[in-house]
């Protein structure tokens, strides 16, 4: 059975989209710990971030890092935090995090945006990208 960010790649479920290439895609979070939290997926299901061939772990780091420059820039922010961890969705993501505090890191802290927060934050972070 396909996992819930494939269904998400192939617009089964909707999503606040950031960017897609060829082999990824990135989209708000929508349990975030912090406005502007954007997962970044490859359009291939993999398990592990281990499990990746070294291509396309290295398309992933790329892509991930141009979104988060993005993040960066249109979130009020004091830098953007990197996380692999993967246990709740099998298939690999990297969490991009606006932080202002350690807290904003840990998972424990959510916030809880309305659909107009989502779309206006995604547009602000898809802006960024152009």
């Amino acid at each position: 059975m396909a996992s819930i960010f494939t269904r998400i790649i192939n617009g089964e479920i909707p999503c606040y989209k950031i960017a897609e290439d060829e082999h990824n895609f990135a989209f708000l979070d929508i349990n975030p710990n912090s406005i502007g939290h954007t997962l970044c997926v490859p359009k291939k299901e993999v398990d592990k971030i281990t499990d990746l061939d070294e291509d396309a772990y290295h398309s992933l780091m790329h892509f991930s890092r141009k979104v988060a420059l993005a993040v960066e820039q249109s979130m009020e922010c004091r830098r953007v935090g990197f996380t692999v961890i993967g246990l709740e969705v099998p298939h690999v993501h990297v969490h991009l995090i606006p932080l202002n505090t350690m807290a904003d890191a840990t998972f424990q802290t959510k916030v809880s945006p309305g659909p107009e927060i989502f779309e206006a934050t995604a547009a602000k972070i898809r802006a960024k990208l152009q």
